[in-house]
């Protein structure tokens, strides 16, 4: 009995694979990430709720991100980034923030709803571009320790790693902590609150400044709204010497230009 090798080998492999992957979709069958219903591939949308999503692309303001209706130029920012500029230096988004993206979003958040990061992270990662290709580290928001006991998993990390494993980059989930407890951003009624709720709530763990400092960094988070935690972040890894911070997120509210950000 001669015992298979080489391409043999590899074609016994790939075809036990296969009836392994059609078992557990017999057993488990793939549903769509947000509407359940029965689709084709694992870690996807049918093409309803796919249809549905908007994917922010160019043209867009060169520092928020925030997509513009029609082509204004290269390096064009938009009025919120002229009249305050963010503390970060750059942010992107894969989607836009709504009903349809909402429905993916909180069950992720909330819900212990994990099996859509990978493909949330090919999003976001293909949103990020060159922030993406010109990262050292990349960083995802922190939690306050309660509320990382409470929910068990803090959704931005995973994110950090679904972005950060194909590009083989490494994420740092010690040197950005949050030592202030504070309300959710999502209770707070206006963009004041939110800059208040954040303000001194982020901090650089003691002992971790030699990581940051001259590193370009790239931030992860579920959703941009305001800005105002991307922006309390970015200060306190500036103030300890980073180079630059981004940011990337996998969905952000899309408001009309005179009153983004």
């Amino acid at each position: 009995m001669s015992i298979a090798s080489g391409p043999s080998l590899r074609s016994l492999t790939r075809g036990i694979e296969r009836l392994g992957r059609r078992a557990l979709d017999f057993v488990l069958p793939p549903l769509c990430l947000r509407c359940r219903e029965l689709v084709s591939d694992p870690q996807s949308l049918c093409a309803d709720c796919w249809c549905e999503l908007k994917f922010l692309a160019e043209p867009l303001c060169a520092c928020c991100g925030l997509p513009f209706p029609h082509t204004l130029g290269e390096g064009v920012k938009c009025a919120a980034c002229l009249a305050w500029p963010p503390v970060f230096d750059r942010a992107r988004a894969a989607i836009a923030y709504d009903d349809a993206s909402r429905d993916l979003i909180l069950p992720l958040k909330h819900a212990d709803r994990l099996e859509g990061a990978p493909v949330f992270g090919r999003w976001m990662a293909n949103a990020a571009g060159d922030l993406l290709a010109d990262a050292e580290i990349v960083i995802p928001v922190p939690l306050h320790w309660r509320r990382l006991a409470k929910r068990r998993y803090n959704q931005a990390a995973i994110l950090a790693y679904a972005i950060a494993k194909k590009n083989r980059l490494r994420v740092d989930t010690a040197s950005l902590i949050r030592p202030k407890a504070s309300v959710s951003q999502g209770e707070m009624p206006s963009a004041r609150a939110r800059l208040k709720n954040v303000a001194r709530a982020f901090a650089v763990a003691e002992g971790c400044k030699a990581r940051i400092a001259g590193r370009r960094i790239l931030l992860v988070d579920d959703v941009l709204t305001t800005g105002a935690t991307l922006n309390a972040c970015a200060k306190v890894l500036k103030r300890a010497g980073a180079s630059s911070v981004s940011a990337v997120t996998l969905a952000r509210v899309v408001r009309p230009l005179s009153h983004s950000l």
